[in-house]
């Protein structure tokens, strides 16, 4: 195993350090915590956004703490679920009297936490909501969830939440747009390398030469289908046609969609991937009106990629176009 790290034990609490010393001007460190806050709470009156999940997704949580999503991001160790004490910490930390969202991935340990987390926070007088993203089309039940896995669709739901919450959106509208979200986003993805735990010291699975794993999660683990590696634009026709098979989409949608690598590739390649999604939605007809290319949520230094789909309406799209400044996404006009 080759990382850059100290010892294994530290690599949460020290990579936490270094974002708040890389961003001082997004982020804080809720002392005593796992969890990243805003450096400048928003006003108090309006709802809070609480995420989170294991560490190795990077920039997904604390990426996305800041002006127009999140208000907290709740970090556990390397692909393991944050504990219910410290999705506590996060929602105090998020609550400006209106109550607080937490948006979950469907992984049986972050729903199980953050719903116990809830319910400490409701005893002490705080109003919580949650809801849970469950995007990913390639499986329907796994090791680590019951139902669909929450991936890298669950940033359009921090997006089109956080806009709301800072537009002053009642607790009960924040949700609803995040469940619209929710109920519109699918994802999919392949990796062509595994990656290794740290704790491991080893990869999560092994792959020859001419493989490839299709339908991969963003926890290391394998996918559903083991294939020969095939091109990318091969590879971008088989995954919007699942995504779009399963969201139903008949021609004249309007889409945004989101190339999203998995911590080893180059963006070159994922470009290639966006260029295909770009031909595919014109080729079948649909209006794709935004194209997020990039990291948002990886898994370690795996090599791979996934592709989301989110079909828009007009309150959809001006939410996912709202200005947002945080650590890893920033669009739109600059706040005050």
């Amino acid at each position: 195993m080759k990382k850059v790290v100290n010892r294994v034990e530290d690599v949460v609490d020290e990579a936490l350090e270094g974002f708040v010393a890389a961003f001082p001007q997004y982020l804080r460190r809720v002392a005593g915590t796992k969890v990243l806050t805003r450096a400048r709470p928003k006003a108090e009156g309006l709802v809070g956004l609480v995420s989170g999940g294991g560490s190795g997704h990077e920039p997904a949580h604390g990426g996305y703490v800041g002006y127009g999503m999140l208000d907290a991001a709740v970090a556990g160790e390397v692909f393991t679920s944050p504990t219910p004490d410290q999705v506590l910490a996060g929602i105090r930390a998020a609550s400006r009297g209106a109550g607080v969202l937490l948006i979950i991935k469907n992984y049986t340990g972050d729903v199980m936490n953050f719903e116990i987390a809830q319910e400490m926070a409701e005893s002490e007088g705080i109003a919580v909501q949650s809801v849970v993203v469950n995007d990913d089309v390639a499986v329907d039940g796994s090791l680590y969830t019951t139902g669909r896995r929450g991936i890298a669709g669950t940033v359009f739901v921090h997006k089109a939440a956080g806009a709301a919450a800072q537009r002053g959106a009642t607790l009960d509208e924040v949700r609803a747009a995040a469940e619209a979200a929710i109920a519109q986003v699918r994802s999919m993805g392949f990796a062509i390398a595994p990656c290794t735990v740290p704790a491991a010291g080893q990869p999560t699975f092994t792959l020859g030469e001419d493989e490839m794993e299709l339908g991969i999660g963003i926890h290391g683990e394998p996918g559903t289908e083991r294939r020969p590696v095939a091109p990318a634009d091969e590879l971008a026709d088989v995954i919007l046609g699942r995504l779009s098979e399963d969201l139903g989409l008949t021609e004249g949608c309007r889409l945004a969609a989101m190339v999203n690598g998995m911590g080893a590739t180059p963006l070159l390649e994922l470009a290639i991937l966006a260029r295909r999604t770009r031909q595919w939605a014109e080729s079948a007809g649909h209006q794709l009106e935004a194209v997020w290319l990039g990291e948002f949520m990886t898994s370690l230094e795996m090599a791979g990629a996934s592709i989301s789909l989110v079909r828009l309406d007009d309150p959809l799209a001006d939410l996912l176009a709202a200005p947002a400044d945080t650590p890893a996404l920033r669009q739109g006009v600059k706040h005050d």
